[in-house]
């Protein structure tokens, strides 16, 4: 495997699956042909046994070979979303850091859909691709509070020597949620509009 090969599994290891287009964006951008690129590579990869694909869609979900979701898993949109969720922020500026659904503790405690330090700032995100209730949002919210009141995140390893941070969480996607009173920032925004607020 090239280094570009490694990436790739790498990247779909880390979001767990994605589109045949999500790795043409991602690694093939800056060729002529990124789809044809793509499709080469892909191929060769699955002949390989180096990466899985799901077939049932008009666009091919490509998983790596140790897969951890079911082809027809209800969570490989989800998965998707938080993929596109990346590609956006790397359009503006690339992540020091993201990952995919962050062990942050045990039971009762948060469980973002994402982490990422970006723009300089550390960020909790939660995609909402359905509207949530309030009550499940407030049952969301409190376990980030009872995160933060915990004191454990001063513990992460991403956290600057100096000054301890609590990152912002980001909620992206469908609905307005009651957030106020929170011991921590809470922004709900698309991309385009956190970097308008950002500059």
């Amino acid at each position: 495997m090239n280094v570009r090969d490694k990436a790739i599994v790498a990247d779909l290891e880390r979001f767990r699956c994605l589109s045949r287009d999500d790795i043409a964006d991602l690694h093939f951008a800056h060729t002529k042909h990124p789809i044809t690129h793509t499709n080469m590579v892909l191929k060769r990869l699955r002949r390989d046994g180096l990466v899985k694909c799901s077939t049932e869609r008009r666009k091919y979900i490509y998983f790596p070979a140790e897969r951890r979701i079911k082809p027809d898993s209800q969570k490989i949109n989800h998965f998707l979303a938080i993929a596109d969720f990346y590609k956006q922020l790397r359009r503006i500026e690339e992540p020091r850091t993201f990952q995919v659904e962050p062990k942050l503790g045990g039971k009762g405690l948060p469980e973002p859909d994402a982490f990422a330090i970006w723009k300089g700032a550390p960020w909790y995100v939660e995609i909402q691709r359905t509207h949530y209730t309030e009550r499940v949002m407030t049952e969301k919210l409190n376990r980030y509070e009872k995160y933060f009141l915990s004191g454990a995140w001063e513990k992460e390893a991403w956290q600057p020597a100096n000054k301890k941070v609590f990152p912002y969480l980001w909620i992206v996607g469908a609905g307005r949620y009651k957030v106020g009173g929170r011991p921590f920032r809470v922004f709900q925004s698309t991309v385009e509009e956190m970097v308008k607020r950002i500059k």
